[in-house]
């Protein structure tokens, strides 16, 4: 039976609230953790099927025009190579978040320098490497090329939806006591994924099975079957573990479409994995971007008007724009606004979703902006962002649902001893080092996302969770588990998580921090369903039901689940659906950081000494989990800041550092002592358990506490991102 929840109203009770042992929310072990690290989780790459081939694919070498020719025969005459394939439904760019269909195709026709032209297959892979570098392909090239989003070719869209005008900025500005007009620059970004793409395809008949490594797999089997041109019901994409994502596998890539089209041909198995640079030239940036922000305050700090201008890229034929407003809209108050997003179309590798996107750098201008502003008025930084809170939704006049802004700063500020702060940079030192700390607000939008799964209470008192979800490194098995022993009664090792296989129900997939809250719900949901049904059972009303350690009180008495089920099984399906509190209120999760650094005067580098995160984003639902996910954002924060950027070439739109020796991500050197609080909070809008995401609000404005730490520290305001020593000396 299927029970479904829409979230048309506040769910004011919560069956997790009355249960016995509460472990939802408790730092609990994840239960495939033991398998991580034995090796025995087995990720895309590692599926072990009986003749299997290798394929390796091969990428343009120009930035604009097309395919001629290829010398296939010669490469098919290499030694164990079964074929050389450029088929017209070739995914020219990887699918974007929740496309649900196939994406641009045809990569014969080449819009960026790396775009993958074909595939070779060989019976190993060595084979096939060496003969995909034997692949010599003629070209006819496009000379007009763009490659510098801000270059004076490149062409400039004002997209509709995305431009919001309120009162009179220019005014404010004019009568404004305190103002700051600064512009900002932040590079493009990598994933950087532990765990590179890898598809292995295998047909049965008709019926395809991709094993691969992908985080919506609703979503990407539609993508996949539509490329392919056959029936989404006769897909199935087995996602069990996945190495991380951060949004590059939130859609189907260029290996999937690939491997399976060889797969049908030679009727074998075939493996496509990419390697660290065709995953940089293939796969999802993170756009750059151009950041105007004007803010007007009066005399006491008041911001009566704020603009946020930015500038964005992404190729001619796609619908991305990375949403760099996002929190802008809602998270500061100010009257007269100005927003508006810019797009300029450039022959650069797809921009698309890297985690947080939007609030991650759209966050880090303006809480760099905010420090400006504090700095300017002699306002503590921390007060200025709590004067500065708005009541309502400053630009749709709607509440705001629950919201621990205020006590994220404040309590963070206590525990991270901000009182001891000096305001005035360049006051504190310690030897050739200086020392400053900054602090920036943290906003993250919060969306549910309409999700189902099953949960089946055998005859022997234990369940079985079966949904298509995926667990990106995130902690997905535990806490679906956790929330079906909670509503069960049952000890989590008596509970069976099943992920990511699409014969199972739909899941919302992971990505936009709605995971855990939508996949968490359709599991309450399903369990709500089998509670009424034990009620019935032993004839009791389901609101008095008390279910804890495997058995069931209700009706005056207590039994055991075994007697009560009586070799019956129960099985329900849970469907959530957001309804109308996703526009009756503002939802969003909020935050506060806190970072001491040290620059040195003589070279201009910056370390960071500790850092702190205080954030509150609805209910926890595994501490242990939830910290993990801000620590890493954090720590993605300090890269974003000091070291992380994708550098083109603009002669031809190529990405220089195309691997991690080059793309500097932070290694444990670079990352000091972080605490993260995470504060007590339920939100009855934002689901059945009043959760809300978490998994990318560690990372929305991380990175513009440490720079305007490093302004604290050495005086040196820098606006264009990273902060390398460099160009902290240069101002020094």
């Amino acid at each position: 039976m299927t029970r479904t929840f829409t979230m048309d109203a506040p769910a004011e009770e919560c069956v997790l609230d009355k249960a016995g042992d509460r472990l939802t929310g408790a730092p609990l072990d994840r239960p495939d953790g033991p398998l991580k690290v034995s090796g025995r989780a087995t990720y895309a790459h590692e599926w072990q099927m009986p003749n299997k081939a290798f394929g390796v694919l091969v990428r343009a070498t120009i930035s604009k025009g097309a395919v001629k020719s290829l010398n296939e025969d010669e490469v098919k005459a290499l030694p164990d190579v079964l074929g050389v394939y450029a088929d017209e439904r070739f995914l020219r760019n990887p699918a974007q978040g929740m496309a649900n269909e196939a994406p641009v195709q045809n990569a014969q026709e080449i819009a960026y320098f790396g775009q993958p032209i074909a595939l070779v297959v060989a019976e190993s892979f060595e084979a096939a490497r060496h003969a995909a570098q034997s692949l010599v392909v003629e070209y006819s090239i496009d000379d007009d090329g763009v490659f510098d989003p801000e270059g004076v070719n490149a062409p400039h869209e004002e997209p509709d939806g995305q431009q919001f005008h309120q009162g009179d900025l220019e005014r404010a500005m004019k009568n404004a006591a305190f103002t700051v007009d600064s512009v900002y620059r932040t590079p493009g970004h990598n994933s950087a994924a532990m765990e590179p793409h890898c598809s292995i395809a295998s047909w049965d008949g008709d019926k395809l099975t991709l094993r691969g490594s992908y985080q919506m797999l609703k979503f990407n089997r539609n993508e996949l079957a539509d490329a392919l041109g056959v029936g989404a019901e006769n897909v199935r994409i087995l996602s069990p573990f996945i190495g991380g994502g951060f949004g590059s596998k939130l859609g189907i890539a260029p290996e999937a479409v690939a491997a399976a089209i060889a797969a049908k041909d030679l009727e074998r198995p075939v493996s496509v994995t990419m390697t660290r640079q065709q995953v940089f030239d293939m796969v999802m940036r993170r756009s750059e971007s151009r950041q105007r922000v004007r803010l007007a305050a009066d005399s006491e700090g008041k911001l009566i008007g704020l603009g946020h201008e930015a500038l964005v890229s992404n190729l001619p034929d796609e619908a991305f724009l990375e949403p760099v407003l996002q929190a802008t809209h809602f998270v500061y108050g100010g009257e007269n606004r100005s927003l508006g997003l810019k797009a300029a179309r450039v022959n650069r590798t797809c921009a698309g979703s890297v985690r947080a996107p939007g609030e991650a750098i759209g966050m880090q201008a303006l809480e760099n902006a905010m420090d400006e502003l504090a700095h300017t008025a002699g306002i503590d930084p921390v007060e200025l962002r709590l004067r500065n809170i708005p009541e309502r939704d400053p630009e749709k006049d709607r509440p705001f649902s629950s919201r621990r802004f205020a006590e994220a700063l404040q309590e963070g500020a206590k525990r991270f001893g901000w009182e001891k702060r000096n305001p005035t940079p360049r006051a504190m030192r310690d030897g050739e080092w200086m020392i400053g700390m900054g602090m920036a607000g943290a906003a993250r939008v919060n969306m549910l996302m309409e999700s189902k799964a099953r949960v089946i209470l055998n005859a022997d008192a234990t369940a079985v969770i079966e949904t298509d979800m995926t667990d990106i490194g995130t902690g997905t098995y535990a806490i679906l588990t956790q929330i079906a022993a909670d509503m069960l009664g049952l000890a989590p090792e008596k509970i069976e998580c099943r992920l990511g296989d699409t014969d199972f129900p739909p899941a919302s997939g992971s990505g936009g921090s709605f995971g855990a809250s939508s996949a968490g719900s359709s599991v309450y949901v399903a369990c709500q369903e089998l509670r009424e049904k034990l009620a019935q059972l032993i004839n009791c009303d389901a609101s008095e039901l008390k279910l804890e350690k495997g058995n069931a009180t209700g009706g005056g008495k207590t039994q055991n689940l075994r007697d009560i089920l009586s070799d019956e099984t129960l099985s329900a399906l849970g469907h959530i659906k957001p309804g109308e509190t996703s526009d009756d209120v503002r939802q969003a999760t909020y935050g506060a950081y806190f970072a001491e650094v040290a620059v040195s005067a003589v070279t201009g580098e910056t370390r960071v000494r500790r850092m702190l995160g205080a954030f509150g984003a609805g209910r926890i639902l595994n501490e242990k989990t939830a910290t993990s996910q801000c620590y890493g954002g954090m720590i993605w924060g300090i890269g974003m800041a000091l070291t992380e950027e994708l550098v083109f070439d603009l002669r031809d739109g190529r990405i220089v550092n195309r691997d991690l020796a080059e793309y500097h991500l932070p290694v444990n050197l670079d990352v000091p002592q972080i605490d993260v609080m995470l504060l007590p909070e339920k939100d009855q809008w934002a689901s059945p358990i009043h959760s809300k995401g978490i998994g990318e609000l560690g990372l929305c404005g991380a990175a513009a506490a440490v720079t305007n730490a490093i302004y604290n520290a050495s005086g040196v305001r820098v606006r264009d991102y990273p902060a390398t020593l460099d160009k902290v000396l240069a101002e020094l």
